[in-house]
């Protein structure tokens, strides 16, 4: 199986011109800074936290091909003007914590709902070439509010291949698991407790996740759009980790640093969450084709398992407390790694 080259990503990405909504976020200045290296003749950051983009200004000042828009995709206008002229688009902006999500739905709706159907709306007016939205393995039979948005969003992403004005914009959907080194996942918080000398609070021992690194998440939405034909979900091939190991590492880790062995506090599992998360549903697994590194869950309408050099795939289940798992000595080597960024 051959998995698209260097060369070919760059070619696809030179001379374009190319939005990224949320791009001031972990993952999405992480997208910003792998796509430089592509030769685009330009890149635009959409993003509605000042701080945060005044911080990234002042890290690429010299960037002449990086633009900045202050706004929110929850207004079509500002939207449609930062859409304007663009080959691409990374749609990164959503609001992603699980507890706040829960405890303002209404809000979640208005960004990860009405935001990505600006998105949409707005792609399709400009004759935008492809747009690839950022998803979540939440969106597989979600038991939370930030995981059914995102699972609309997937839908309205989907079907927007199909609206009666597209005749020029592919769309896309990328699927991640958590993602390490993001704000507010797991890795970071549980090694902040650990070293300011604060107990690690854990939801339960036995819940189980799917993760990935920040630039495995920015590689995977880059090639997504480079594989693009209208309609798709990527996934990347990921191992999943238990939290009772990754406290192990922890404290592991802190022990190699000649630091107080942290205490673990167990707080039960949040509004929403899941003991294990999935990665795929029962229905998608009809049309799942998949290479060496990604599964690929193609549109029904399609009416077929052809997909450039993907196979057809036979797993049965994608679930983060059956496949593959990480031990503690690979948490400790991604800890110490993550440590020293």
């Amino acid at each position: 199986m051959m998995n698209i080259s260097s060369q070919k990503i760059s070619s696809f990405f030179r001379n374009k011109k190319i939005l990224v909504t949320g791009g001031t976020g972990s993952i999405g200045e992480r997208i910003v800074s792998t796509l430089l290296t592509y030769e685009p003749e330009q890149i635009v950051v959409f993003n509605r936290d000042d701080t945060k983009q005044y911080l990234m200004k002042q890290k690429y000042a010299n960037e002449k091909r990086l633009h900045f828009i202050l706004g929110d995709v929850r207004d079509y206008e500002t939207v449609n003007f930062a859409v304007r002229g663009m080959d691409i688009v990374f749609h990164a902006a959503a609001l992603k914590q699980v507890p706040i999500c829960e405890e303002n739905p209404f809000e979640a709706v208005k960004t990860n709902n009405y935001g990505s159907d600006n998105v949409i709306r707005a792609s399709i007016l400009n004759k935008v070439k492809k747009v690839i939205n950022i998803s979540t393995d939440k969106a597989i039979n979600p038991s939370n509010t930030m995981g059914a948005t995102k699972l609309i969003t997937e839908k309205l992403f989907k079907q927007a291949n199909y609206m009666l004005n597209n005749k020029d914009t592919k769309f896309c959907s990328v699927r991640f698991g958590n993602v390490i080194g993001s704000r507010g996942s797991v890795f970071p918080v549980l090694m902040n407790q650990a070293l300011t000398g604060k107990p690690m609070t854990i939801t339960d021992p036995n819940m189980t996740r799917f993760f990935m690194s920040i630039q495995e998440a920015a590689n995977l939405t880059i090639k997504a759009a480079c594989y693009c034909e209208g309609g798709e979900t990527f996934i990347l091939k990921m191992e999943s980790l238990k939290l009772e190991d990754l406290s192990l590492a922890v404290q592991q880790y802190c022990l190699n640093k000649g630091l107080p062995l942290p205490v673990v506090q167990i707080v039960g599992t949040r509004p929403g969450e899941k003991l294990h998360e999935e990665l795929l549903t029962e229905e998608e697994l009809a049309t799942l084709v998949e290479d060496d590194e990604l599964y690929v869950v193609l549109p029904i309408s399609r009416g077929g398992l052809e997909f450039r050099h993907f196979q057809p795939s036979v797993i049965t289940l994608y679930r983060s407390d059956k496949g593959p798992k990480v031990s503690i000595e690979q948490l400790l080597a991604i800890l110490s790694s993550y440590g020293e960024e």
